[in-house]
C-alpha cells in the first residue's frame, strides 16, 4: 500500500506548489532588488537579493520533483 509520501499525485501537487512559490519569490526578489530598491532599507534590499537566489533554486527543485512524479505516474500506468 502506498503512503501519502509515496503517492505520485501528491508529489506532483507538491512540486507544482514549490514551482509556483519559487516563481513568486523570484519576482518579489527582482522587484525589490532592482525596481524599487531606492525606496527600501538596506536589510530589505539584501533580503530581496537573497530571494533572487532562493527563488530559482526552489523553482529548479520543484521542476525535478515534477519530473520524478511524472515518471512515477508513467511507470504506474
Amino acid at each position: 500500500m502506498l503512503h501519502r509520501n509515496d503517492n505520485p499525485h501528491h508529489l506532483l501537487h507538491l512540486a507544482n506548489a514549490l514551482m509556483l512559490g519559487g516563481l513568486l519569490l523570484l519576482l518579489l526578489g527582482v522587484s525589490g532588488a532592482y525596481l524599487i530598491d531606492q525606496r527600501l532599507s538596506l536589510p530589505v534590499v539584501v533580503t530581496a537579493h537573497a530571494l533572487v537566489i532562493l527563488g530559482p533554486t526552489a523553482l529548479k527543485i520543484g521542476y525535478v520533483m515534477r519530473l520524478l512524479a511524472q515518471r512515477r505516474l508513467a511507470l504506474a500506468a
